[in-house]
């Protein structure tokens, strides 16, 4: 089992079609495991995997460090992502504001990430979310300065509205646009993201793949989640709204037991379809084996038209983040 590779936008960057995220290794998804987080990040690297997601918001900082030091002895053979602009931090990682793309804050802040992955230069540096304080081509006119001085190879921008990554690419190339796509979020399909990434030859990058793990089938309560995993207060695990999606996610199910697969590997399968980049998280080896073996299949046209036509988007129950987290995203 090993993955194939791609080209991601018209910059001449290449990696895996499927990436690793890493944000549930050290945030967001309760208890940390270090020792299985790094076997996962070892086992993927082995299958060639090469494109690896990280952020400075990911613990905060932690992230970073756990990536940096498992991934340093194939520092060559990998493509480390990684972005900024989240929230704001201080030194300590303590967060003092919202989204912040100042070209001094992005400049402090790409000398923190390189520091903790122990890198000197990161391959995709993505605004993590637009500031709406600061204009996208301000912001990208500096990104473009550390591109000339080799401290970033490739730039990307995560959850901006088409208007917005026309005026970044304007400023500095994009190679990619990191957006949430999924059978349950396809917001991009309307919105003229998918279009303008398409037009303009940047890669489109697809988070949460597998709707946060619904898709997956294994995901049927929210009794055995740790205490501090975030989608114990996201909208769509929320009560009716939960119970409302599980019910979608079983029809995804039936179509996988047809075609002999997990119901993951098959809502995967069919984001890799649409011709993007997908980054699956997952700290465990084995979701990470199942994740990657999708990858390597082929759906026919009434296949990927059945699964289209299995979950109607306005049929999902509850938005993807709460309220504050909603109004830093750009539909």
């Amino acid at each position: 089992m090993s993955i194939r590779t791609h080209h991601i936008g018209g910059q001449g960057m290449t990696a895996s079609v499927e990436g690793l995220g890493t944000m549930g290794m050290t945030a967001m998804y309760g208890t940390r495991d270090d020792a299985s987080s790094v076997e996962t990040l070892e086992r993927a690297v082995e299958l060639g995997v090469t494109l690896f997601d990280t952020s400075d918001l990911y613990g905060p900082f932690t992230g970073e460090e756990l990536v940096g030091r498992a991934l340093a002895p194939h520092r060559d053979r990998v493509v480390i992502a990684t972005k900024f602009g989240g929230a704001t931090f201080d030194e300590t990682g303590g967060v003092i504001g919202g989204p912040n793309g100042r070209p001094d804050y992005l400049r402090r802040a790409v000398e923190g990430s390189l520091r903790r992955l122990g890198t000197d230069r990161i391959d995709l540096y993505y605004q993590h979310r637009v500031d709406p304080d600061v204009p996208v081509a301000e912001t990208f006119g500096a990104l473009g300065e550390l591109v000339a001085e080799g401290k970033v190879r490739y730039l990307g921008i995560s959850e901006a509205s088409a208007e917005t990554i026309r005026a970044a690419h304007a400023a500095a190339p994009l190679t990619a646009v990191q957006t949430e796509y999924s059978l349950f979020t396809r917001t991009v399909e309307t919105n003229g993201v998918l279009d303008t990434v398409h037009e303009l030859g940047i890669g489109f990058v697809a988070y949460a793949p597998l709707g946060r793990g619904v898709l997956t089938g294994r995901l049927r309560s929210l009794d055995g989640l740790p205490d501090g995993d975030w989608r114990r207060s996201a909208p769509r695990f929320d009560g009716a709204n939960f119970a409302r999606n599980l019910a979608l996610a079983d029809r995804v199910a039936a179509l996988a037991d047809q075609h002999g697969v997990t119901p993951g590997q098959l809502a995967l399968a069919w984001v890799l379809a649409q011709g993007v980049t997908a980054i699956p998280g997952t700290k465990r080896r084995a979701y990470l084996e199942e994740n990657v073996a999708a990858a390597a299949l082929t759906l026919d046209q009434d296949s990927l038209t059945a699964l289209r036509e299995a979950i109607s988007p306005d049929e999902v129950a509850g938005e993807r983040y709460v309220p504050a987290g909603m109004r830093i995203i750009q539909e």
